[in-house]
């Protein structure tokens, strides 16, 4: 992500250069410099925030309009941020060369609104960068051939777990939680690309928020509201909903 900013603030500082000397405009070819160092600086520091962001407010296909309004209204505290920052580390580095910046003659409100367009790009791209990279880690590990387990990324340690041994698989937000009788593997990871990967292993969705496994399954005791109340062989009891009783029952 630095690396991207440098590259950048590098691009736009010397096309501010070359478009200065097309129009024949008197300028000082330090000040190009210094507006692109300084935001490019800043919006680098701040990129881990909107990576944060998109971890805790993750869109996915149920959720794009809320997530979608809650990513624009986050724009607005990263703007002011950006503009705040600049106007200061500029007017320092102006007052220090002996020069006058001027960041908000055309007006507060005219400035904040020019930045703020741009800013909204900025953290859409930043954002989308987080978001890629995000579903790259969480994308469920492949089987190694001639190995039946399946492999947990937990934190930085992988953990090998045999189908037959997870009982059930229950969403907890931006990760997903494998029961097994010994313990519970929290792993980042929607559901449904565990759905997906586990459909071949016996598992079937008995709620929006859990898989269960076929095999574990001792018995099915109907609800009054037509639900289920689920038995495994380890002796717990997990509720199934009506609206996948059909899939549960094939």
């Amino acid at each position: 992500m630095a690396a991207v900013g440098v590259v950048v603030a590098f691009v736009n500082a010397t096309s501010d250069i070359i478009e200065f000397q097309r129009a024949g405009v008197a300028y000082r070819w330090w000040e190009a410099v210094v507006w692109e160092a300084t935001s490019a600086s800043i919006i680098i520091a701040m990129a881990p925030l909107i990576g944060l962001a998109v971890q805790r407010w993750t869109p996915r296909a149920d959720n794009l309009l809320r997530t979608g309004l809650i990513h624009l209204g986050l724009t607005v505290p990263f703007a002011a941020a950006h503009i705040v920052a600049i106007w200061i580390s500029r007017e320092a580095i102006y007052a220090a060369a002996g020069a006058r910046y001027g960041f908000f003659d055309d007006g507060v409100a005219m400035t904040a609104l020019y930045e703020w367009r741009k800013d909204v790009l900025i953290y859409a791209a930043i954002a989308a960068t987080y978001y890629g990279l995000q579903r790259f880690a969480d994308r469920p590990a492949t089987a190694r051939p001639g190995d039946a387990r399946i492999e947990l990324r937990e934190g930085n340690a992988s953990v090998f777990v045999a189908p037959a041994d997870i009982l059930l698989v229950e969403a907890a937000g931006n990760y997903v939680e494998f029961h097994t009788a010994a313990k519970k593997h929290l792993i980042r990871g929607t559901l449904a690309s565990w759905a997906t990967r586990l459909e071949a292993q016996g598992f079937v969705r008995v709620h929006r928020a859990r898989l269960i496994n076929r095999a574990r399954i001792r018995a099915l005791t109907p609800t009054p509201s037509g639900d289920l109340e689920i038995a495994l062989d380890d002796g717990r009891t997990v509720a199934g909903s009506r609206r996948y009783r059909d899939a549960l029952e094939r």
